[in-house]
């Protein structure tokens, strides 16, 4: 007896999203690697610079455990762009502050981001880009905006190493 495969029914929504954000997320980190940063680097710079916050902030905007995040502000440590300073509002608390040249490195970094999302968006046709976005940010604030608990956690997609 020959098992048969289950039909399909609806299209494979996790594999679309899983392969386009595996993409763009390759292409993003060719993309800052050029100038030396990750994209996570690249994310602490930004909204490190929007406001004051600490690193467990940033961690959470960036998505980032603790330790990642840690190598990550190290990193922005050595080259000279973020560097960790006592919070002008809470002696306790140390933020992450970035330097006039991780300022600079930041501009820069934010023009790659923007030039690599405008790459990828151009080539859909101008209406369905805008489809496309809405759409988006409609999964984003509703139906797919929290993830749920599960029995066995689902892993994020993790980019493959050099």
């Amino acid at each position: 007896m020959t098992a048969t495969t289950p039909a399909r029914t609806e299209p494979d929504l996790s594999f679309l999203l899983d392969h386009t954000s595996h993409v763009l997320r390759s292409k993003m980190s060719a993309a800052l690697d050029e100038i030396g940063l990750t994209a996570r680097m690249h994310c602490v710079l930004v909204h490190a610079l929007e406001e004051e916050r600490t690193q467990i902030q940033l961690a959470e905007i960036g998505d980032m455990d603790k330790t990642t995040m840690v190598v990550t502000v190290d990193a922005l440590e050595k080259a000279g762009l973020a560097e960790r300073r006592p919070s002008s509002t809470d002696r306790r608390a140390r933020i992450i502050a970035v330097t006039e040249e991780g300022a600079r490195i930041a501009g820069r970094s934010q023009q790659i981001v923007d030039r690599v999302h405008r790459e990828a968006l151009d080539t859909l046709p101008e209406a369905d880009r805008d489809a496309l976005l809405r759409a988006l940010n409609c999964l984003v604030g509703n139906g797919l905006a929290t993830p749920v608990e599960a029995p066995r956690a689902a892993r994020r997609a993790r980019q493959a190493r050099k």
